[in-house]
C-alpha cells in the first residue's frame, strides 16, 4: 500500500541531535533513538514503507522564518520523497511577503506550532497570513495541549469561522489531550485531521471512534518523526481495525488530495 507521511520534521545535521532532545524534553517522552536527520528519517521511513515525507519546519524566533524556510526548500531540491512546508511567525514583518517567498520556492503549505512559538491561533498578526494563503495553500498546525491554551480547538475553530475558504489541516486527531473537546468543535467543519503523537494515547478502539466521526477522507497518516519512530507508528496505524477502503484514504489519498501531488 502507498504510504505518505504528512508530518515529519528534520533539522540541519550539526544541531539536529540537539533540537530532537529539546522537542523530546518538551514532552517528556526520553530519549526516543531518534536523531532528527535527513538520512534516518529516509532510512526508517523507507522500513516502514513510506514513499513520501512532509517535512514541517517551525521557527521558534521571527529572524529565523526565512533561514528555515530556505533549509527546508534545498532539502525538497535535494530529495525527491521530501514535500517541503514552510513557517511563519506572528511577531515577523512581511508575513505575507513570506508567504509569497514560500509558494515561489515551490513550498506546499505553511506550518505553526503555537505551543513553541508562543502564540495562539487566533492572534490578530496572523491574520494577514491567513487572508494570504485562503484558497492558496494548507496550513497545519500543532493542536491542542492541555498545559497551553495557544492552540485550544475553540481558537481554531474561530479562525475557521473568519475564514471559511481556509484549508486547514489539524495535527493529532485536532487536539492532543484533549480529543473529545477538538471532536465537539471541528466535526462539523472543513478541515482535515492528522493521526501523528496520538494513536499511543487513546484508549482501544478510540482512533478508530474518531475516524468513523470524522471520515476517513478527512484523516491523513503521520508519524512526528523524530518524537516517534515511523516504524513504529505505520505498524500502530495497521493495526487499527478499519477497513482497506478507509486504511488506503488516510495511508495517501487525504494527503494527496489536500497537497496536490501528482
Amino acid at each position: 500500500m502507498k504510504l505518505i507521511d504528512i508530518h515529519t520534521h528534520i533539522y540541519p545535521d550539526e544541531i539536529a541531535q540537539k533540537a530532537t532532545d529539546s522537542v523530546q524534553e518538551f514532552y517528556h517522552i526520553g530519549d526516543r533513538g531518534m536523531h532528527g536527520t535527513a538520512a534516518q528519517l529516509l532510512e526508517q521511513g523507507t522500513k516502514a514503507g513510506v514513499s513520501q515525507f512532509v517535512i514541517l519546519p517551525v521557527a521558534i524566533r521571527p529572524d529565523r522564518v526565512q533561514g528555515i524556510n530556505n533549509f527546508i526548500c534545498q532539502k525538497t531540491r535535494e530529495e525527491s520523497r521530501f514535500i517541503g512546508f514552510g513557517t511563519v511567525h506572528a511577531a515577523m514583518d512581511g508575513i505575507g511577503d513570506e508567504v509569497d517567498r514560500i509558494v515561489a520556492m515551490g513550498l506546499k503549505g505553511i506550518k505553526m506550532h503555537p505551543d513553541s512559538q508562543r502564540f495562539s491561533i487566533d492572534d490578530l498578526r496572523l491574520f494577514p497570513m491567513y487572508e494570504a494563503v485562503e484558497g492558496r495553500l494548507p496550513v497545519m498546525l500543532h493542536m491542542g495541549d492541555q498545559r497551553y491554551d495557544y492552540s485550544h480547538p475553540v481558537k481554531l475553530r474561530r479562525i475557521l469561522d473568519l475564514f471559511p475558504r481556509l484549508q486547514v489541516i489539524a495535527a493529532h486527531f485536532g487536539g492532543y489531550s484533549m480529543y473529545q473537546t477538538a471532536c465537539d468543535l471541528l466535526k462539523d467543519t472543513g478541515c482535515v485531521f492528522d493521526v501523528s503523537s496520538s494513536m499511543m494515547f487513546m484508549p482501544k478502539g478510540e482512533p478508530e471512534r474518531y475516524i468513523n466521526i470524522y471520515g476517513a477522507e478527512r484523516m491523513a497518516f503521520g508519524s512526528d518523526y523524530p518524537m516517534w519512530d515511523p516504524v513504529t507508528e505505520v505498524q500502530r496505524f495497521l493495526e487499527l481495525k478499519l477497513t482497506p477502503e478507509q486504511m488506503e484514504q488516510i495511508a495517501w489519498k487525504t494527503a494527496q488530495r489536500i497537497l496536490q501531488i501528482t
